[in-house]
């Protein structure tokens, strides 16, 4: 049964996982690869084909740093909260290294298939992944590190557990939205919705904690 104890064997096959494919692909890769990706989803910047473990590197790097914040999260959050579910945060960790796992290998993939649209592949994969931290969102108690972290939220209990519940029915509905786009849409007019609806995602759960607040934290 899968525990924290073992969870890091998980982490390190899924950080590993990128890896394998960027070596798998190196020698068949030219000597002049693209770097990055523009808002249309074509490259715009290139590099030495070593530039392939590049991506993976950073976010392998990110990937880790995210989990083992979120693996002992009870004992480094300052109020230390009693009520904080370890088992949720650690899990939660590891499909934050799942994501990133998955964004190295779009990343990968476009980056040794220049002809292809990252943005038909990234855009739908970063919705995914908006809805999912939306389910999660509802389950978090007060904390410091993970959550919709507000001045109101942090400061009440009520209003961190409705904000929460509002945040991320928003979140589940506007991640599906945002994969929708990036399917059915294509390169800057999918950029610019995606990042408008984001925009939309993160104030609304922002507006309702501070009206909340303003209401003596109570729901109007």
């Amino acid at each position: 049964m899968m525990n924290k104890n073992n969870a890091w064997i998980l982490v390190l096959v899924l950080i590993g996982i990128p890896f394998a494919y960027a070596m798998y692909l190196y020698p068949y890769l030219p000597e002049i690869i693209p770097t990055h990706f523009g808002a249309n989803g074509k490259p715009d910047a290139f590099g030495g084909r070593n530039s392939i473990y590049l991506g993976p590197g950073i976010l392998a790097g990110a990937g880790l740093l995210v989990y083992a914040l979120l693996a002992n999260l009870n004992k480094i959050d300052p109020k230390r909260y009693q009520k904080a579910d370890d088992s949720l945060f650690w899990k939660f960790g590891l499909f934050i290294v799942a994501f990133m796992s998955c964004l190295s290998l779009v990343i990968i993939y476009a980056t040794a298939h220049p002809g292809v649209g990252i943005s038909k592949m990234l855009l739908p994969l970063m919705g995914i992944a908006f809805a999912a931290i939306g389910a999660f969102m509802p389950k978090f108690h007060q904390n410091y590190f993970a959550g919709l972290r507000l001045p109101w939220t942090l400061d009440n209990e009520d209003n961190w557990n409705a904000t929460h519940k509002f945040g991320g029915k928003v979140w589940m509905i506007g991640g599906v939205v945002l994969a929708l786009i990036g399917f059915v849409f294509d390169n800057a007019l999918a950029a610019i919705l995606f990042f408008s609806i984001l925009t939309l995602m993160v104030a609304l759960p922002i507006g309702f904690s501070y009206r909340m607040f303003n209401n003596g934290n109570k729901i109007s």
